[in-house]
């Protein structure tokens, strides 16, 4: 007969699978995925990025004048990069959407100066002109089977060009009109009797009962379908960070100045993130676009038209771009021939930085906020403290090395989180495997192997 004998357990201490199973809980907070476990890791790198300039500038990066304004200034940025993240999941990248903002941005800058057209018409216009763009980009690396690249490459070329050909490469005025409040605008400020926005505190009730009956709808869900679901406690701790996050943020935009609020582009970007956030997750579409940039051969057999989701993605990033250009514009009151000059650089960068996958079939519109969202912090604490604009350069570089590297030797070591990089083999803070992918052996085929052929785009 033989005794089995367990290491002793300090005291006060958790045993190791009680500490292994809550840190799957915690992984479930977002999902439990890989992806969610990077997108939370980005957030708090945020985060702490905030807190650094906030300590750095002596509290200047979170006074409400200075966050509504970064709001305003990188709205273009934000908007670009929820449809980048498209792109890039099916796949593909889009060099050409700042020369298709700039174009857009100087027909409907002539369509309202010149040619004195309402506003909506203006808009309506502006995103036409997107849309046709968008096609264009979408005929060739759908249907005709040029690589988005080559594609977009030329496009940024030819619409640079005929931006610059349509403005007589001058700066064009935008008449006074609604149209601005597009670019800079607030809520409106009612006088009623308390030092905060009124609109702006509402808006930001109806984001936490968002938050919360989401996650109501999420448990019931996952009950009614048997699946696993995060203890009660992972939720509560997740809706009331959410609503903290939200409850913080509506009291710095609604305590800003007098006459002004949570910006108009602010919402705008707020309004698209649901949109896309509901087409990427719940939709036809949205699965489509995953299984064609996670693996195109895959997706074929399983009958998703191929040809279809390359389109929709192409067409809808000209769509976007033609607005941020409009935003851009809208706050900058003209447009110039220099309008556009390396956006889609930063919108690729705010991509990669939020935890998508060079490969495609990763990313989420949520990380690419985040990722934007780093890029307008750096740039607005950097320009506080008084870093000139090269250095400035070089560290966001740096940051998007590091943010893909990464993310590279993550997947290169199997996809196991940066926590368990850190933990003991075997030891009590390994995350379960649920959340991790399992290591590729080497030799053997991974799912960016089999994502796409070299050299090649699918055309089914």
């Amino acid at each position: 007969m033989t005794t089995q004998t367990t290491a002793p357990t300090a005291p006060g201490s958790t045993p190791a699978p009680a500490r292994r199973r809550r840190l799957k809980d915690l992984g479930m907070m977002f999902g439990g995925s890989t992806s969610s476990a990077r997108q939370f890791g980005i957030l708090g790198a945020l985060i702490a990025i905030i807190l650094f300039f906030q300590l750095a500038t002596g509290g200047k990066t979170l006074e409400p004048g200075n966050v509504i304004n970064m709001i305003n200034a990188n709205a273009y940025v934000l908007i670009l990069a929820i449809g980048m993240v498209i792109v890039i999941i099916a796949g593909h990248i889009d060099l050409s959407v700042g020369s298709v903002a700039a174009f857009t941005g100087i027909i409907v800058a002539i369509a309202l100066n010149r040619w004195e057209l309402p506003w909506p018409l203006a808009v309506l216009l502006g995103l036409m002109i997107g849309g046709v763009i968008g096609a264009w980009h979408g005929f060739w690396v759908a249907y005709v089977g040029v690589p988005a690249f080559i594609v977009t490459l030329a496009g940024m070329l030819i619409f640079r060009g005929a931006n610059q050909f349509v403005g007589n490469s001058t700066t064009e005025p935008i008449p006074d009109s609604f149209f601005l409040a597009l670019g800079g605008g607030y809520l409106p400020d009612p006088d009623m009797g308390i030092p905060y926005n009124v609109p702006t505190l509402i808006l930001g009730l109806i984001g936490i009962i968002v938050v919360v009956v989401n996650e109501l709808s999420l448990r019931k869900r996952q009950r009614a379908m048997r699946v696993e679901m995060a203890p009660l406690w992972v939720s509560i701790v997740k809706v009331v960070g959410l609503v903290a996050i939200i409850t913080a943020a509506s009291l710095l935009f609604a305590g800003g100045r007098p006459g002004t609020s949570f910006p108009i582009p602010g919402i705008v970007v707020v309004v698209l993130v649901i949109i896309y956030s509901f087409i990427t997750n719940s939709t036809i579409i949205g699965r489509h676009v995953y299984a064609v940039g996670g693996n195109w051969h895959a997706a074929e057999l399983s009958g998703v038209k191929i040809r279809r989701v390359n389109f929709f993605a192409m067409m809808n990033m000209s769509i976007l771009a033609a607005l941020a250009g409009m935003v851009f514009i809208a706050r900058s009151n003209a447009s110039g021939p220099g309008d556009g000059t390396g956006w889609e650089l930063d919108a690729i960068a705010a991509v990669f930085i939020g935890g998508a996958a060079v490969s495609g079939g990763i990313g989420t519109v949520i990380g690419s906020i985040i990722g934007a969202l780093v890029i307008a912090v750096l740039n607005n604490g950097l320009q506080l403290m008084g870093v000139p604009s090269d250095r400035v350069q070089m560290i966001k570089g740096l940051v998007l090395l590091v943010a893909v590297g990464i993310d590279v030797w993550s997947k290169r070591s199997g996809g196991r989180s940066l926590i368990s990089r850190f933990a003991r083999k075997g030891g009590d803070l390994a995350l379960a495997s649920s959340v991790d992918r399992p290591a590729v052996e080497p030799g053997a085929g991974s799912a960016e192997d089999t994502s796409r052929p070299r050299g090649a785009t699918p055309y089914a």
